[in-house]
């Protein structure tokens, strides 16, 4: 029975779900984060990433025609061969990909594309194009469903300010977020024996009782992880490199999580593009190198995928204000030491547009397909509602790993 004792009593547990646990951890960690489990990082590009800019074609013809005002000049580029470049401002990335831990997928989108922010991040959230579906569960979600449950940390956690990403929402996963270590506080000792001691037979009240020692487990590790004194890799001073700094002390810390989510906001560059969108990439990739070397100190970096992703590109075509509109095709960026380095997919061509925009030559669901089974050794077909050809960018998971994973039981 429902009593207003007992929801007062259910309402204090849940307040003490984001603290931090002192000596409870260990008696919460059932299944502790395996030494030779992969981890997904994404980066959101937020608002519409102009490919045409980031991975330049720079010998195609069509770049000169569509573009005066936002045409980079080659001898600023970072060449990767005779026809494409990153941006200026991506030496770092330009290193990663010289050492062999940048893969470039070029031409990522999907057919039909929509324009709409909203619509078309809901799509690559979600992996689905039916717009009843697009609040529900997302690609990352379904895809950590077939997983055994971690005890000690979600399954997944975004780092940072904003609303939760759709990609992570699941049916039994667990995910949630936060923006800064310090955000923890630790509850006293008596809140903590009476969480840990005190008897019920409440089904409810249980399951919040293990969920909230569960969240002190997660909390203990992130405080280790904060007193932990470090100084290994120096990160720019940007929030992504903040939220990547966080987000490798949390693997450090041997969390159970399995992926972690970023977002970088400010992409939607309509108008006076150049010194924007230069500031961004130039923020990407110093804080992805700080963070790849971060994880090399720590012998962490076989671990580890980094995947960014934009809703859509930009349209070839710069606008009047200096800027450009919503596009479709866009770059997506694989990073760490299991990719398979190189430029991927087919280059754009620029005098070869559909209504003025670039045509797909890969389909995002493809590039999942490979994420999904040969880092996190899970079934794609499930999770995409479709058979997609996995790209060939990493290196496969172990057939035996790939069989467990094909065995866990589905609930």
């Amino acid at each position: 029975m429902l009593t207003r004792r007992n929801l007062l009593k259910r309402s204090s547990l849940l307040a003490l779900a984001p603290t931090v646990p002192g000596f409870l951890a260990r008696l919460a960690r059932a299944a502790e984060a395996k030494p030779d489990d992969r981890v997904l990082v994404v980066i959101q590009l937020d608002g519409g990433n102009d490919g045409v800019n980031t991975v330049v074609p720079y010998r195609d013809e069509g770049y000169a025609k569509h573009r005066n005002q936002l045409r980079l000049k080659q001898d600023q580029l970072h060449k990767l061969g005779d026809e494409a470049a990153l941006h200026p401002a991506m030496k770092a990335m330009a290193e990663l990909f010289d050492n062999g831990r940048l893969a470039i997928v070029q031409g990522v989108g999907y057919p039909n594309p929509n324009r709409s922010h909203d619509v078309s991040m809901a799509i690559w959230h979600t992996a689905r194009f039916d717009r009843t579906e697009h609040k529900s569960y997302g690609w990352l979600g379904r895809a950590l469903d077939q997983s055994p449950l971690p005890q000690g940390g979600p399954a997944s956690l975004l780092v940072g300010d904003g609303a939760l990403p759709i990609a992570l929402v699941g049916r039994r996963s667990i995910t949630g977020s936060f923006s800064r270590l310090d955000e923890l506080k630790a509850p006293n000792d008596a809140a903590r024996i009476e969480v840990a001691c005190e008897p019920t037979d409440d089904d409810l009240e249980g399951f919040i009782r293990r969920l909230t020692l569960e969240t002190y487990a997660t909390a203990d590790a992130v405080n280790a992880a904060v007193a932990r004194q470090r100084a290994k890799s120096n990160y720019p001073a940007s929030p992504l490199a903040e939220q990547l700094s966080t987000i490798a002390r949390l693997i450090e810390a041997d969390l159970p999580t399995r992926v972690y989510y970023a977002v970088q906001a400010g992409y939607d560059t309509h108008a006076v593009q150049l010194p924007t969108h230069g500031r961004l990439l130039s923020e990407l990739s110093r804080a992805l190198k700080a963070f790849l070397d971060d994880l090399s100190d720590s012998r962490l970096a076989e671990r580890v995928l980094v995947m960014t992703f934009s809703e859509f590109g930009r349209r070839v075509a710069e606008n009047a204000s200096a800027g450009a509109d919503h596009g479709t095709a866009a770059p997506m960026f694989l990073a760490g030491g299991s990719v398979r380095s190189g430029l991927h997919g087919v280059a754009p061509r620029l005098l070869d547009l559909d209504q003025g925009d670039l045509k797909m030559s890969v389909d995002f669901r493809r590039v999942y397909a490979a994420i999904l089974r040969d880092w996190l050794a899970l079934e794609p077909a499930t999770v995409l509602a479709g058979s997609f050809e996995p790209l060939p960018i990493l290196a496969a998971v172990a057939g035996d790993r790939r069989k467990n994973a094909a065995e866990t039981p589905r609930n």
